[in-house]
């Protein structure tokens, strides 16, 4: 098993790194769609939208960017969990999901195509439910809205197991565990 990834802030020098790891990866997913035509878009997306709204993290491997995650932190909006399609299969995407649940701990939402079946499963894996169909306003393709929210049973805090006796003193209930 290789160790996780380096996660780091993005930083300006980092854009075209990115720009051709988001082609080369959304290429790779839909061989059937020319991206390399769409990068003057995307460019436009890059600067405009998603570099001064979202935080963005790099995952590096051996030196090199293998990953990103953008996510807006006012909305939980995740846009992009993008990686090298040599990387697919190697936790990179794990890392950067982790990161996003940290950078918006109460809730992430998403468009997922839903011809992508690979991510699909990786987001149901993790704990996000389809809330809705919808088509993207770009492609016309049609979408998944998904969500996620942290598991509220895993943070409730357990029930003590004092109770409080007969003059207010504090008690351990019977059956508790540490009962002499």
């Amino acid at each position: 098993m290789s160790a996780p990834p380096r996660l780091r802030p993005y930083a300006a020098a980092d854009e075209e790194v990115a720009i051709e790891l988001w082609r080369r990866s959304w290429q790779q997913a839909y061989p059937d769609i020319d991206f390399s035509a769409r990068l003057s878009w995307w460019r436009e997306r890059w600067r405009n939208e998603l570099v001064p709204n979202a935080s963005i993290t790099l995952a590096e491997r051996a030196g090199a960017v293998a990953g990103f995650v953008t996510i807006d932190p006012r909305t939980g909006y995740l846009d992009q969990i993008v990686v090298a399609p040599e990387a697919w299969g190697e936790k990179i995407a794990e890392a950067l999901l982790a990161e996003a649940k940290r950078i918006c701990p109460e809730k992430i939402e998403l468009h997922v195509n839903t011809d992508n079946a690979r991510a699909i499963r990786f987001y149901e894996k993790h704990g996000f439910a389809v809330t809705g169909e919808s088509r993207n306003p770009l492609s016309g393709r049609p979408v998944l809205a998904m969500r996620w929210r942290p598991d509220r049973s895993r943070l409730a805090p357990k029930p003590s197991p004092l109770v409080v006796g007969e003059g207010g003193t504090p008690e351990r209930s019977e059956g508790e565990p540490g009962e002499g």
